[in-house]
């Protein structure tokens, strides 16, 4: 913290500055943390170390056409230069930019390649995320167990599948009851159709090799409910234009659903500009009692105090804050009994992708432009471990009508050029992967001991790679992929490892993970630090493993089940 010299520590107040809960981070698992703990009553106060964001207000370029931006949305060499990490995120554009950080606000050190995306302001990343929302099956929660490879949650799917419902009904999530084993069916609102050219697909595969192409789990209201007209959102219109904020609610964030709900109750205080510096243990009491809080403007720091805490920052910045939350007790991190805070992260694999075309279906079209993709459920080491690698891989997919290049149009002028624009090319296919990484002790994160932000807290240094595992996966996706899209008749097929660094999939996961033993884990089946039982942690560090599923959903589905315990704790008079 800085010292006293620098910052005035001003606590206006125990009582004025007490809660009955508090939630550092206003992101997906933030903001199903406040709409829980307000729903049943709770003082809530989140903590957001970015600006304030309101729905529709500040979404300022929601409703611009791509001419109307000053370099119709391309990203200019100035901001590539000043930001080399941040403009590589996945949908980052000159229309999105203002919900991603600026890469020299925010520094940390790399000991090895990870571009860390960030967005700070409330809402967090759910104003920016993929909204893929496909549930993890039984497989993905015991197969580091059953193979050999890292451990086991200390719950299984039935734990969790009624919390999967709960929060479905609740965000609104499209889809089809698909009957597959490695990616099981949830309470969907009507999936977007497939196109003549996904059909076709779906139909080769299930004949020549047994797996599921479907209309992929999306947090998309393509028929609102009445839960839904009740916060204020509407259909999606499939503008795909998600990530400049959607004015419609058509797309779940924090900022346009569970946090307008908590405000409803009269139960949430929101306070942006608020950099979680620490959580505050108490020696005699044996329980964490507050938060330490640094103003993101005045530097100033403030104390708030709460009887139960929930950290949900976002995986790497939640590690930070525990790290840094020393005292007598737990000189390595709150917590931290174990030596395992900050290590075992892991991430998915994005590194495969494929594109191809097709002949034929010239006379077919599509309706819309939609913002969900196809998914290719897991088919790799599920009932049995059938490769030379252990994890497996889902594969997101989709097929649409090309435009006509430059070079068949460039020498026809007015009616004539018009006319050729208007037409659709031939039909092209992409399939990328999401693989499953293994969480290793050596991938870790830890402060620096001689480096500080702006706020004097420590930087966090990074120290995440890939391996020879993610190698072989990345190899069989690229066979697999070209084998399937060969069997469908695509022609023209390439393939490419991007070889990007971690980071940059955004699903940073680990750190203070689950387990059964306090020996080798921090939380335990209710997400709860074993030796600080009123702290509570459900964003992606809480993760034991990636699965092979997109995790959000998973974060929000932990957080609601959280919740739920600790009032019931509270009720006991345990916490």
């Amino acid at each position: 913290m800085p010292d006293s010299a620098q910052v005035h520590i001003n606590t206006k107040g125990k009582t004025e500055n007490t809660f009955d809960a508090i939630v550092i981070g206003s992101g997906i698992s933030g903001g199903w943390a406040a709409k829980e703990l307000c729903e049943k009553g709770m003082k809530t106060l989140v903590l957001e170390r970015g600006r304030n964001i309101e729905h529709i207000k500040d979404y300022p370029t929601a409703n611009l056409s791509r001419w109307e931006l000053p370099h119709r949305g391309a990203i200019t060499q100035k901001t590539k230069n000043e930001n080399p990490f941040i403009s590589r995120a996945a949908g980052y554009g000159e229309d999105t930019q203002h919900f991603f950080v600026k890469d020299a606000d925010h520094p940390y050190v790399q000991e090895k390649p990870f571009e860390w995306i960030r967005g700070y302001q409330v809402g967090g990343k759910s104003l920016t995320w993929g909204r893929a929302c496909a549930r993890w099956s039984e497989f993905d929660f015991t197969a580091p167990q059953r193979y050999e490879y890292g451990e086991s949650f200390p719950l299984v799917y039935d734990d969790i599948k009624a919390w999967y419902s709960h929060v479905e009904n609740f965000i609104g999530v499209c889809g089809n009851k698909d009957g597959i084993p490695s990616m099981p069916d949830g309470e969907f609102l009507p999936a977007y159709e497939l196109n003549a050219v996904e059909l076709h697909l779906q139909k080769v595969l299930k004949e020549k090799f047994n797996r599921h192409y479907v209309s992929g789990r999306w947090a998309h209201i393509t028929e609102p409910k009445q839960i839904h007209i009740d916060q204020g959102r509407t259909q999606c219109l499939n503008r795909n234009l998600c990530m400049r904020g959607c004015p419609l609610g058509g797309y779940f964030s924090s900022v346009s659903s569970t946090l307008p709900w908590a405000k409803k109750t009269g139960n949430l205080t929101v306070r942006p500009h608020s950099v979680v510096h620490s959580i505050i243990y108490d020696e005699q009491k044996q329980k964490a009692i507050g938060v330490r809080v640094i103003d993101a403007n005045t530097k100033q720091a403030t104390e708030f105090f709460a009887r139960i805490i929930f950290v949900n920052a976002s995986a790497l910045n939640t590690n930070l804050i525990l790290l840094n939350s020393t005292s007598n007790r737990f000189p390595n991190g709150l917590g931290n009994d174990s030596g395992k805070l900050g290590k075992h992260i892991c991430f998915h694999n994005y590194r495969g992708s494929l594109n191809g075309n097709v002949d034929g279906f010239t006379d077919k079209y599509y309706k819309v432009s939609k913002p969900a993709e196809c998914i290719i459920a897991n088919y790799r080491n599920v009932e049995k471990k059938d490769t030379d690698f252990v994890g497996g891989y889902v594969v997101y997919s989709g097929a649409y009508r090309e435009k006509l290049s430059d070079k068949n149009i460039q020498p026809l002028l007015g009616t004539e050029y018009k006319e050729a624009i208007s037409e659709p090319g031939t039909w092209a296919v992409y399939m990328y992967m999401q693989g499953e990484t293994i969480a290793k002790e050596s991938n870790h994160v830890r402060l620096s001991t001689t480096e500080k932000d702006q706020w004097g807290i420590p930087l966090l240094i990074t120290s995440v790679g890939y391996d020879d595992n993610d190698d072989k996966m990345v190899k069989d996706f690229l066979e697999q992929g070209t084998a399937m899209m060969e069997a469908a008749g695509l022609k023209n097929i390439s393939s490419n490892d991007n070889k990007q660094p971690p980071g940059l999939d955004i699903h940073e996961m680990g750190g203070v993970r689950m387990g059964y033993d306090p020996k080798t884990s921090m939380l335990n089946e209710w997400n709860q630090l074993h030796h600080c039982k009123n702290v509570f942690v459900t964003d992606g560090a809480c993760m034991t493993s990636t699965g092979s599923q997109s995790p959000s959903i998973l974060y929000m589905a932990f957080t609601a089940r959280a919740v739920n315990h600790a009032i019931e704790e509270m009720k006991k008079g345990n916490l």
